[in-house]
């Protein structure tokens, strides 16, 4: 294995951990210490749901549960809103669009909901400013912790 690649993998478990041992918070409580790049889990009774990274934190977070977000700043709401609403397969035409389904009212009343709900979750962080790691990191918690709503697919 390439030393540099290995190097990086074994600083994946104990940042794990760190983000496991974490005692939850949520978005609607984030503490004055928030890294500004790291791992972030979205969880609820110790399932996990989501996992993402960001090099801004705060604002990351924040934007996951914003009224005004949408599908790209929010995907993780839209993708529980497309599962609820029965519309979890993406279309590549304009009908059923992540455009059009961000302008269908019931679509929207579901996605708002779910915004809400996200700002409410269990939710821990670790820091990692380092990108290779960080990306590393992601793919680690989200395998280790079997998140749901992340799979790694090209779209």
């Amino acid at each position: 294995m390439n030393e540099d690649f290995r190097r990086h993998i074994e600083t994946l478990e104990p940042a794990y951990q760190r983000l496991q041992t974490m005692s939850p918070v949520t978005v609607r409580s984030l503490p004055e210490d928030v890294p500004q790049a790291g791992v972030y889990l979205f969880s609820n009774e110790r399932t996990a749901w989501y996992v993402g990274r960001s090099n801004r934190m705060r604002q990351r977070l924040q934007e996951h549960c914003r009224r005004s977000s949408g599908h790209n700043t929010a995907p993780f709401a839209f993708r529980i809103a497309r599962e609820l609403t029965g519309k979890a397969e993406a279309t590549y035409s304009q009908e059923g669009s992540r455009i059009a389904l961000e302008k269908d009212p019931n679509f929207q009343e579901v996605f708002q909901r779910e915004k809400e709900r996200i700002a409410d979750m269990e939710l821990r962080f670790v820091q990692e400013a380092d990108p290779v790691r960080q990306a590393l990191l992601e793919i680690y918690v989200a395998m280790a912790s079997r998140a749901r709503y992340n799979d790694f697919d090209t779209h």
